[in-house]
């Protein structure tokens, strides 16, 4: 059976690609990007105002769009789709960092950084899977795309930003086995956006057992604080760019994309870690079950 990105997908030349998170950093880079090329745009923040840096012209939509709202979603989607009738890659890139440690996480904002950056990224997806399968085959075109802004933390939980939905949840692969439905997590390491700055919600109240400045969550955070620590990150223009590149090549499309040396980097040295687990292991875990028990999931490969 093919898996989720088994197949090759062509984008149109005026593709309709619908952004969520646009008044700054990765989604606003991208969204300039689309906004000059024949492809169409939908650019969505909370605010309308924010996106006046934006292009302005009959393939640009801009939107006010609450990721948090379902109202909000399905008005933005049903304006999309009046003005062009499909859409063909959903970037979900909407988000922000909750910074501390996770005993200190008061239950408000943790349930907060869930609805934007995970139940947001669920609920747009969840409507775009419809239009997908039954809105854009009346266009002509079959399926569609689904970006899903992520970091590098999402291979790997870092310390500090321990409940951030984002970076935990967002690279789960799903089971989108829906004809021509592509699936790409993109995972940046750093990267200079609001992300680590003003999108940086610290905690209410931290415990004072991690209160020492060497702890590797206080460490983290005063790297990522700290202008000499965002001083090498990567640019959101050049992210733009390698992120418009994977999805309009016209190439199979992997579901996981680490852009930046530290994050190629980083993932590289944990699967040769995870490679030396599984070898130590292998006796332990293949002497549980029964030997073919693998050949009864081959459908899952």
């Amino acid at each position: 059976m093919d898996g989720p990105n088994s197949k090759p997908y062509k984008l149109p030349s005026d593709a309709v690609w619908f952004i969520t998170g646009c008044s700054s950093g990765i989604g606003q880079a991208l969204a300039q990007l689309v906004g000059q090329s024949s492809n169409r745009l939908v650019a969505t923040a909370r605010r309308a105002s924010t996106l006046e840096s934006l292009p302005s012209h009959d393939r640009v939509l801009k939107l006010e769009l609450d990721v948090t709202s379902l109202p909000s979603i399905a008005d933005a989607l049903c304006l999309t789709l009046e003005k062009f009738g499909r859409i063909d890659v959903v970037v979900n890139n909407a988000g922000y960092t909750l910074a501390g440690d996770t005993e200190g996480a008061q239950d408000d904002e943790s349930r907060a950084v869930f609805d934007t950056n995970f139940w947001g990224m669920v609920d747009v997806t969840k409507k775009a899977l419809g239009i997908f399968r039954d809105e854009n085959p009346q266009t002509g075109q079959q399926g569609g795309v689904i970006v899903n802004v992520s970091s590098v933390g999402g291979w790997f939980g870092f310390p500090g930003p321990t409940l951030d939905a984002m970076h935990i949840q967002r690279d789960d692969p799903t089971h989108l086995q829906i004809h021509l439905v592509h699936l790409i997590n993109i995972e940046p390491g750093g990267v200079k956006t609001n992300y680590a700055t003003s999108s940086l919600k610290p905690m209410a109240k931290r415990h004072s057992a991690y209160s020492d400045p060497s702890a590797p969550i206080n460490q983290l955070l005063g790297y990522m604080q700290s202008e000499q620590g965002r001083g090498m990150w990567a640019e959101p223009s050049a992210l733009a760019v390698a992120i418009y590149h994977v999805v309009s090549r016209g190439l199979r499309i992997s579901i996981r994309i680490p852009l930046g040396s530290d994050a190629w980097g980083l993932i590289s040295k944990d699967l040769e870690d995870i490679r030396k687990d599984l070898e130590e292991l292998k006796d332990v875990s293949l002497g549980v079950g029964d030997a073919k028990q693998l050949e009864t999931i081959a459908f899952l490969k």
